[in-house]
């Protein structure tokens, strides 16, 4: 297990999820990655942070009742002033949603969307650093920005965090690395004709685990659903899934583990 420190600006630092069902969605999660609950800020409802080993992991957040919106995961990008980084996500042709706010001595946000729609957070730290512990099972592995076409969301997310761009030579004719320094923090995959329909482009979680196929069947025994089967592929085995709400993740024993 090793511990996070303070995330350099654009590197991933938190993943959230909004959901319907707060207490059947901590199950859900408790039960498959063995996280424990603590109540976190509650800026937009009820929210709970999920620990490992009592360090923060992801968190977990009630919708309104009145929002008929579709749970989604979300990721978290690191900033270091965030009222500059939602102006130049305006200018730059994003939609800033909500913020920025200060949720109390944890932070300030902001949640927003790429010029396709897809939506991601942004997080200045001030007590909270994001998520504390990286590399074991039930942590983020991985964030990748599923799109139509990568050449001009990429620009996008260059001109507002400031990312090297690396094409990567792959059977997918599409995918760029995001780089800050020489270190691949995310990864956008243009999927063309491919893309769901019903999604639209948007960001894909990655979840850590000890054993793909066993998590898979997992998901299914506590109510979820399988999408797409265990495969394997050069970053490890991995499969597609999504909780009893319908929010989709990626489960993966990474390769090398």
């Amino acid at each position: 297990m090793t511990e996070a420190t303070r995330h350099e600006p654009g590197t991933p630092c938190w993943v959230s999820l909004m959901v319907h069902r707060l207490d059947a969605t901590q199950e859900f999660y408790g039960e498959l990655f063995g996280w424990r609950f603590e109540p976190g800020p509650q800026l937009l409802g009820p929210y709970v942070r999920g620990l490992l080993g009592g360090r923060d992991v992801a968190g977990i957040g009630r919708l309104p009742a009145d929002r008929d919106l579709s749970p989604a995961w979300t990721p978290y990008l690191a900033t270091d002033d965030a009222d500059e980084t939602a102006e130049a996500i305006r200018c730059s042709g994003g939609t800033v949603a909500v913020g920025p706010l200060t949720a109390a001595d944890a932070g300030r946000l902001v949640i927003c969307s790429d010029p396709a729609g897809a939506v991601f957070g942004v997080w200045q730290a001030a007590a909270h650093l994001g998520g504390a512990v990286v590399g074991n099972p039930g942590t983020p592995a991985w964030n990748e920005l599923l799109t139509r076409e990568t050449e001009s969301v990429s620009k996008f997310y260059k001109t507002v965090f400031g990312y090297e761009l690396d094409p990567v030579v792959s059977a997918e004719p599409d995918v760029v690395m995001l780089k800050v320094g020489e270190r691949p923090v995310a990864s956008l995959h243009g999927m063309g004709a491919s893309l769901p329909r019903d999604r639209g482009a948007h960001w894909m979680t990655w979840f850590e685990v000890a054993d793909t196929d066993a998590a898979a069947r997992r998901v299914t025994e506590l109510g979820g659903q399988v999408l797409l089967a265990p495969r394997d592929e050069p970053a490890g085995r991995l499969a597609t899934v999504a909780d009893p709400e319908g929010a989709v993740f990626t489960i993966v024993r990474s390769a090398g583990r």
